[in-house]
């Protein structure tokens, strides 16, 4: 077995599904370029899948033991309903961890995480990947400067579609709150919307099933009002043949910004150039796997850094949780009919 060296950063990962092959495969890219890290560990899934995603000389392991070895940084990527148990136990067995998408299904889950993570003196890391790619980052700065005028209204559309054979394959996916279309598949376009807007302060919502996806919703629309006043409309779908780019569009009090997934469609705001900067992230609209490890790989960058150098990821545990606050809280509103209040964040957060 290779060596591993007292600077190495030594990851486990719980769940080696397709999402936590995704994870190891990426780290495996990054190792090979020369970053200090190494698989030590894995649960779930097989041997064979530690094996091809880069990693032959890793256990495969019971998740409670791979949480009794060192680790330093542990990959939650589980079944989504079981994120915030599995976060809460690494935390507490003493490790940092990255949490998949999303960090939990309710609030108070969320809120869970981010309290013990405080009181072990950890740091927890939530894949929000779509936030680093180069489009999304030219545009939130351009916004931060002021160029891009005051956000009046934002739109998320995820048209996707997926087959019963989809939600059979994992049956969590036809549970809600984990296998809905916003929590699940819509979750990083709302995400990216949650970090245009900035803290959100109500929401209301309409859920439906309208093709495979049941018992869990597979369509669904949501309107936002921004802390700052600013509004927005979310529209997500598992049910809409054959599966488009999810887009999104940003108008301000001085021109309008749209994006296909990562290609900036229409840039009309006067006075400032179209950014450069784009992203070669594959979409998901019909086939989950299609997303290759771009992003994660870029993410894993990110938290390997803020991990060894103690600085502020670039995505931080306050972002997931907002995220998880913002899409429970529209499935609050769906179910009562009601205007619900986005919680704000947790103390301490």
């Amino acid at each position: 077995m290779s060596e591993v060296s007292g600077d190495t950063v030594r990851v486990g990962i719980l769940g080696l599904g397709s999402i936590g092959r995704t994870h190891a495969a990426a780290l495996a890219h990054l190792a090979a370029g020369g970053v200090d890290v190494r698989v030590t560990a894995a649960s779930g899934g097989t041997p064979e899948a530690l094996r091809t995603s880069g990693w032959p000389d890793a256990a495969h392991v019971p998740a409670g033991e791979l949480l009794g070895r060192e680790l330093d940084v542990v990959v939650v990527a589980t079944p989504s309903g079981q994120h915030a148990e599995h976060a809460v136990a690494a935390l507490e067995a003493g490790a940092d961890v990255v949490v998949e998408k999303p960090l939990a299904t309710t609030t108070p889950d969320a809120t869970r995480v981010l309290s013990v993570a405080r009181e072990r003196g950890r740091r927890v890391f939530p894949m929000a990947q779509r936030r680093l790619e180069a489009q999304h980052v030219a545009i939130r700065r351009l916004l931060d400067d002021g160029a891009l005028g005051t956000l009046v209204l934002g739109e998320v559309l995820v048209p996707w579609v997926r087959d019963a054979a989809y939600y059979d394959a994992a049956p969590w996916r036809r549970e809600m709150p984990a296998g809905g279309s916003l929590m699940n598949q819509g979750l990083h376009s709302v995400d990216l919307l949650s970090w245009f807007l900035g803290p959100l302060a109500s929401v209301t919502a309409q859920t439906a099933v309208l093709g495979d996806g049941g018992p869990a919703e597979d369509t669904a629309v949501v309107t936002v009002r921004s802390a700052a006043g600013a509004l927005g409309i979310v529209a997500t779908s598992t049910a809409t043949p054959p599966g488009d780019a999810a887009r999104l569009t940003l108008r301000t009090d001085r021109g309008v910004i749209e994006l296909a997934h990562t290609d900036v469609v229409r840039w009309e705001i006067d006075g400032v150039d179209r950014p450069s900067a784009s992203s070669d992230v594959a979409a998901g609209s019909s086939d989950p796997a299609a997303i290759g490890i771009a992003g994660h790989v870029e993410a894993w960058r990110d938290v390997l850094e803020a991990h060894a150098t103690g600085r502020e990821a670039r995505v931080r545990a306050l972002d997931g949780w907002r995220t998880v606050a913002l899409i429970d809280a529209a499935y609050r509103s769906a179910a009562t009919g009601r205007l619900v209040d986005v919680p704000a964040a947790p103390d301490g957060a």
